[in-house]
């Protein structure tokens, strides 16, 4: 190996993750090198939130615009598939990442192309598309944020039969006549959305009993529920045992248990998750190749005092916008450690500017389905096992006067969840058409532990969805005083 190149910080995986630490070791004065065998940008840019949200707006859009009258019968014919894919492969930089490396070399960032493995302690070596190798050497920390990859459950035929993951689902060229969707999960739900407004015949084959597990139950029931209205078939409790195909370009044939056989034109495994690890040198620090990163909630790791891991790799919240919370708490933390701190200013404070909180306490998600579906912090289900004593409070969406106004035959469902100890929002759930809108102001609520008896005082404006919360707050009133009678 070349003699190693030092910098204070060394980073591994230039996803959103990975760029976000850069921009706050970087915005701290430290020297900092960023590594990565694919486009800076990483999963998200290129192979899921953004080309998945740039096929699924057309679809939303129409959605609600049917049921607004006066506008519906504009928009009763096909979508336009070909610009629906223009639009997506704008977003995605014609699967180029020219700005977001212009954007690190402004902000004085080095950028090493090729596959990185660490190499023994606060070490990474790289080996270039070109032959070339490099050593780098980080003086304060390494950061791992390699993310994470599809997996492919282990059925026979699978492999030959060329399945679709989130990649080729995000990217594909092409509208298969019928698809075959494998998988109850956000992918899942999201991609069968898209893909049957853009003229597909879709399937659903859940093994569980319902679409997004975790989730409140009624959240996947009217994601389901709207999919077989749109023309899909969902099937929940149904196991896949194998896969047959012929040729390159056959029909793909799924084999159920029990026997049944059900055909599609392309198979889309959305069977979850897991990091990418394998073969980035944890073995040359003590730790398995293949396996989750654990970390404390300063993100850095509990092996090492100078490694840290970022986003999906360490397993507390598989959500793009989390990896970027986390990497800006781990550059804070990276950076006051580098000043001398023995341990950050506020380290002990549960909400303090070194504390990855929000990843336990206030995890906002929203799924982009016809309804959409959205959530912060824990469901009922999870709240009562980790032995909370909560009221949960459930108001029909529709019934809000902005909800009427936003579509015609709007449905939707909302819930809020109190902890009747604190007398604060534990975490709520809104699913219905425009229920994005409304989380963050719930984010707001949950990750401020904002009393209930103050959020009175937080007038929504009429007429608007965000009624929502007046209504919400209503109910529990009213089940207060219920339960004192």
């Amino acid at each position: 190996m070349t003699e190693a190149v030092e910098y204070d910080v060394v980073v591994l995986g230039g996803g959103p993750a990975g760029e976000n630490i850069v921009d706050r070791t970087r915005a701290a004065g430290l020297s900092t090198a960023l590594v990565e065998s694919e486009l800076i940008g990483g999963e998200c840019s290129y192979w899921a939130c953004i080309p998945s949200k740039a096929l699924l707006r057309p679809a939303l859009a129409r959605a609600d615009a049917r049921r607004i009258p006066g506008l519906a019968a504009a928009v009763e014919g096909p979508l336009d598939r070909e610009a629906v894919f223009a639009h997506r492969d704008y977003w995605t930089g014609d699967w180029k990442d020219d700005g977001q490396v212009d954007w690190l070399d402004s902000i004085g960032a080095h950028v090493y192309r090729g596959h990185g493995r660490l190499y023994g302690n606060r070490k990474v070596a790289v080996s270039s598309p070109e032959g070339e190798h490099h050593v780098l050497s980080a003086r304060h920390a390494v950061v791992v944020a390699t993310g994470s990859r599809a997996v492919l459950p282990d059925l026979p035929g699978l492999t030959g039969a060329r399945p679709w993951t989130s990649r080729e689902a995000t990217s594909a060229r092409h509208v298969p006549p019928r698809l075959l969707i494998v998988g109850g999960s956000v992918v899942a739900a999201e991609m069968a959305t898209a893909w049957q407004a853009l003229g597909s015949q879709v399937t659903v084959l859940v093994r569980g009993e319902r679409l997004l597990p975790r989730m409140e139950p009624f959240a996947g029931e009217l994601v389901a529920e709207a999919l077989r209205e749109a023309g899909a078939v969902v099937r929940t409790g149904v196991a896949v045992e194998a896969v047959v195909r012929d040729g390159s370009t056959g029909p793909v044939t799924v084999v159920l248990e029990g026997g049944e056989t059900l055909e599609g034109d392309e198979l889309l495994m959305a069977t979850g998750r897991a990091p990418r690890t394998e073969d980035i040198g944890l073995e040359t620090v003590g730790l398995k190749p293949g396996d989750w990163i654990e970390v404390d909630d300063s993100l850095r790791s509990t092996a090492h005092d100078w490694l840290y891991a970022v986003g999906d790799v360490n397993h507390r919240a598989l959500l793009t916008h989390q990896g970027k919370y986390q990497a800006r708490i781990a550059g804070a933390a990276i950076a006051a450690r580098a000043a001398g701190a023995a341990e950050p200013a506020g380290a002990a404070d549960r909400w303090g500017a070194h504390h990855a909180t929000a990843d336990t306490a206030a995890l906002p998600q929203v799924v982009f389905t016809d309804p959409e579906a959205t959530a912060v912090g824990p469901t009922l289900a999870d709240a009562e096992r980790a032995g909370h004593r909560v009221r949960a409070v459930d108001y029909d969406l529709s019934k809000v006067s902005g909800a009427g106004l936003y579509a015609d035959g709007y449905r939707g469902q909302a819930r809020m969840l109190v902890d009747l100890d604190r007398g604060v929002l534990l975490g709520a759930t809104f699913v219905g058409p425009g229920a994005a809108e409304l989380l963050h102001a719930a984010t707001i609520a949950v990750a401020g532990e904002v009393p209930v008896d103050r959020l009175w005082h937080a007038v929504p404006s009429f007429p608007t969805m965000s009624e929502i919360w007046l209504r919400l707050l209503e109910a529990h009133r009213d089940a207060e005083q219920a339960s004192t009678t």
